[in-house]
């Protein structure tokens, strides 16, 4: 498959003018190709480049609101809700990390609720923002239905993003980003992109048998990390950002990846701690156990592969399909 190589500079400028022709205001678009550039940079590929498409669809036929401007309420001295309004939740998410690290400071700990929001990219992003600022970040969001309970046959809920991240003194933050299912949709939706086997024991067909088409692990079940104890997590994440702030459940939303139906009306929510809060011992507390796990032969400490790739995005720039980059200029034309 060929690929052209694109420097950032060039990649968003490819994303905003895209968004710019799908009826997307100029500041949104900015937001989007910042969290697609960084799912980039991260390595999660799934959540970059090829997100396009169906944001733009979705921007064009009113799924999402282009246009749409984040509000925000506090309602607490430590706690802010904020109302995507049925735009892309990035908008919404740097409305909250811009006013958490200063909550966090002022009450030990702070929280976010987004509501009527989006697909929310890379978990770990939002978190390794607060991390490089002094705050412990914790992020739960959720996701069109596509994981049954323990037991069950029908899925209630998303693949469920986890992530956290913590200042370490010296040296880069530590992140861990974690979906609920074996992996990360992303990675199937890519496979069908490219219309490439996934390994089995990834999904179920929708008839429940194991299935190595990514086109029929779509219309399937994905299976749970850890089987029941995955289970366990997406329900805590549920009840954390979208019954907590009144967002829509699994269950009750729209797919990220189609035009089908209305707004996804998700939740996303951001718990920020200040690492100073029982004293100025915890990042060289963090900095030890992190050098504990670096000093291991063998061990990798989360986190610093995606600053690896990161480095290496940043010098060579963005290695985007031929195919992808057809697709992409097509778009509103």
């Amino acid at each position: 498959m060929s690929e052209t190589r694109l420097s950032l500079s060039d990649a968003r400028a490819l994303i905003v003018q895209t968004l710019l022709r799908c009826r997307t205001s100029e500041s949104n678009a900015h937001a989007v190709a910042d969290a697609l550039l960084a799912a980039e940079l991260a390595g999660q590929f799934g959540h970059g480049m090829r997100r396009i498409p169906a944001y733009a669809d979705q921007a064009l036929i009113g799924k999402v609101d282009g246009f749409a401007i984040p509000t925000a309420q506090q309602t607490r001295p430590g706690a802010l809700y904020v109302d995507a309004a049925h735009g892309f939740a990035y908008p919404a998410l740097d409305l909250a990390l811009d006013w958490l690290p200063g909550a966090a400071r002022a009450n030990g700990i702070a929280i976010a609720g987004i509501h009527r929001s989006h697909h929310c990219g890379v978990a770990g992003v939002p978190v390794e923002k607060l991390a490089e600022q002094g705050i412990i970040g914790l992020l739960v969001a959720n996701a069109p239905a596509s994981m049954a309970p323990w037991g069950g046959d029908r899925p209630l809920f998303g693949t469920d993003p986890i992530a956290f991240a913590a200042p370490i003194e010296g040296a880069d933050p530590v992140v861990i980003d974690i979906s609920l299912s074996k992996v990360a949709r992303g990675k199937i939706m890519t496979a069908a992109q490219k219309d490439e086997p996934i390994p089995e024991g990834w999904a179920l067909d929708a008839d429940g048998n194991p299935t190595t088409d990514p086109h029929a692990a779509l219309k399937g079940n994905m299976l749970p990390m850890g089987d029941n104890k995955g289970i366990a997590l997406a329900i805590m994440v549920e009840m954390l950002c979208a019954g907590l702030t009144n967002a829509n459940y699994g269950y009750e939303t729209t797919p990220f990846l189609t035009s089908e139906g209305g707004p996804p009306a998700t939740g996303q929510t951001l718990i920020a701690i200040d690492a100073g809060v029982f004293g100025s011992h915890a990042t060289a507390r963090f900095a030890a156990l992190a050098g504990e796990i670096e000093g291991m032969e063998g061990a990798r400490l989360p986190g610093r592969r995606r600053q690896a790739i990161r480095r290496q995005i940043t010098a060579d720039g963005i290695a985007v399909d031929a195919a992808l980059l057809r697709t992409i200029d097509a778009i509103a034309r």
